[in-house]
Parts: structure tokens; sequence; C-alpha cells
């Protein structure tokens, strides 16, 4: 692709991934900002051609020579690939910002929200800025301006979490399952969903189809899993609130892309509904859809594909006038990991474009 003369160079690195590819449509659909957009990805990739901005793009494998020249690098790879590669990336000059779990909690890497914290992205000491994990950001939006006007002192959260969080294997496992149980009269008796489906149950300890799974991620201490550990972490990372009680249950359920989460917010102060429904309806990145009498709520057929936040059952709690309760639903692949990291980039190229 030819370079535009003063614009920066960004590199995707990860490109023909799922999330890369989503970042190849949000760069298509946005301002056009950039100059040279390079395509990296792992040696076995390297030769194909992606589309972005209209143009056939080949893709480069992965090396030090791919990195050079590179302004802003979008890293969608493993973690361990991101631990070798982002610092060489930083290294060569350019601003990495990573979609892998490797540097979230690193002190001296900026766990970046642009709706909640951009001022974070600033302060990069190692040169790398991290993008929370997807769970987090489909509720992070709506809770930081909620915790902007009210001041929040407590989280319990739960998720109802989409397959394509678990990648690729995740959504074939779903679709597969589904195939074995469509038409059946299973779902009717203990263990007729598990003997149908046998072994594949793919990236998840149980069946999927028909059935919820309370489990995301691997096992922590004292039961916790990895994934309710993240978003408790990060939650209070983003927020700077590295005391905030927080405690989630993940959950993973019959959907394909886009998370869910039911959210009991409790505040400093007592907390009246018009005026947490005039904060939300206000938000960047949030729409608020809330009329239950008229059917109106968000669901995950209705939200896939779709850049916001979208929010529904705002209510007080019955028992506590300092607490919100709240249904929250995003897309996983878009603000939940490929949006939220071009915006991120959009930020760093708009403080370039200031100096």
């Amino acid at each position: 692709m030819t370079a535009r003369t003063g614009r920066p160079t960004l590199a995707v690195v990860g490109a023909t991934g799922a999330a890369g590819l989503v970042m190849l449509q949000i760069l298509s659909q946005h301002a056009d900002i950039w100059g040279e957009i390079r395509l990296i990805a792992s040696p076995r990739s390297a030769g194909r051609k992606l589309s972005v901005r209209g143009e056939e793009v080949e893709v480069v494998p992965l090396d030090e020579e791919a990195l050079s020249g590179v302004d802003v690098a979008m890293f969608n790879v493993p973690d361990e690939v991101a631990r070798q590669w982002a610092p060489v990336a930083a290294a060569a000059g350019a601003v990495v910002l990573d979609n892998s779990g490797a540097f979230r909690m690193d002190p001296e890497v900026p766990l970046v929200v642009p709706e909640v914290n951009p001022h974070a992205a600033r302060v990069r000491p190692r040169g790398i800025i991290a993008n929370p994990h997807c769970t987090t950001l489909s509720m992070i939006v709506p809770l930081g301006a909620l915790h902007a006007e009210f001041g929040l002192s407590e989280l319990v959260v739960s998720s109802y979490q989409a397959v394509s969080g678990a990648g690729r294997a995740g959504i074939d496992t779903l679709r597969q399952q589904l195939s074995l149980v469509a038409g059946t009269e299973l779902g009717t008796n203990p263990g007729d969903v598990r003997r149908a489906v046998g072994d594949n149950t793919g990236p998840f300890p149980e069946p999927v189809a028909l059935n919820v799974v309370p489990w995301a991620g691997s096992l922590r201490e004292d039961g916790w899993s990895s994934e309710e550990m993240k978003v408790r972490d990060e939650s209070r990372k983003i927020l700077g609130m590295p005391r905030l009680p927080v405690a989630v249950t993940c959950v993973r359920v019959p959907v394909v892309t886009a998370h869910s989460l039911t959210v009991h917010a409790r505040f400093e102060d007592e907390v009246t509904v018009d005026r947490a429904r005039d904060i939300l309806a206000t938000a960047p990145g949030v729409v608020l859809f809330d009329d239950p009498a008229a059917g109106e709520f968000p669901t995950p057929a209705d939200v896939v594909g779709t850049d916001p936040t979208w929010v529904g059952r705002v209510r007080r709690a019955l028992d506590d006038p300092t607490a919100l309760e709240l249904f929250v639903c995003g897309d996983n692949l878009r603000k939940g990991s490929a949006l939220n990291t071009v915006q991120i980039a959009e930020l760093v190229a708009a403080e370039r474009a200031a100096l």
C-alpha cells in the first residue's frame, strides 16, 4: 500500500484472526487518519491478501523488518507472542496496543478504555498500552459514567458470556452441538444432552447447547476462575480504585457473539433512577434501551455487530437506596476487543498530531 505523507504508519499484528479481521472492518469504517496500514501475521498466513480501506493488502510475516518504521502497532495475538514481540515493536519506536492478557496488570502498562480513562494512555513507560478483557469491556463504559457521577463503592456482577469469547473453537463447538440436539426432545432428562454430545465439549467443561455453564477460564485460588479475577482486577485498575470490592460469577451461555452481564452497583450516596437514566442516555459509547412494558431491553441477538454497550433494566435496588441494578450487553468482538483497540490507536494518533 502506498504510504500517505505525514500520516502515521499503523501495523495490525494478528490481522488474520477473528478480532484482527474485525479491526480491519472498523478501520475501513472510521475516519481515514492513517498512512500505510501494514498487515502482519504468522508465517503460515503470509502472502494472503485482506481488504482494508477498499484496498487489497498482502499479509507479511511477523519479524523485526515488518515492525520497522511503524508508529502504532495493534497486537491481536496469544499472550506468549505478545510477550516476545510487543517489547520488540516498542523498542523500534512504535506505541504498542496489546489485546492479549500479557500486560494488563503490569503497573508500568496503562489499561485503557477511551470513554473512561483516556488520560491513562499518555503515561506508558514501556511504550505499551493494554486493552482490557472482553467481559470487562462489555460493562465498564456505563459503569464508568455512573461512577463519575455517584462514586462507585461496591460491584457485584454475573456474566452471560458468548462462546466466541473462547475463540473459533467455541463457536464451532456450539454449532456442532446444536446440530446434535436440534429436532429432538433432549433436555428433558438428567444427562441426556451430555450423552448426545459425548466428548464434543470443545473448550468448555460441559455441553453448552441447551445449557448454561457456570465457568469460564482456568482455576484460580479458592475456587475462583481466571475470567472472574480479570473482571475484578481490570475494573479496579481502569477506575483507579485498587480496593474496590468486586464479586464476579462468569457463566457461559449458548450465544455465538455478544456478552451480557447483570450488574449490582453500590455507590457512595443515594441514587435515583431518573438521574442514572439521564447519565446513561448521554454517555458516549452507551445506548439506553429500557422499556420493559414494551418488551424493550438489550439482548445478544439484537446487539451483535454493533459498537456501543447497550443498557436496560435500570432499577434502584429494592433494599438499598445507594444501589442500582442494570443489564448490559455488548459485542465482545467489537467494543469487547477490536473497537476499543482502534479507539486507543486513534487517541495515540491524535496525541502525536498535536506535538
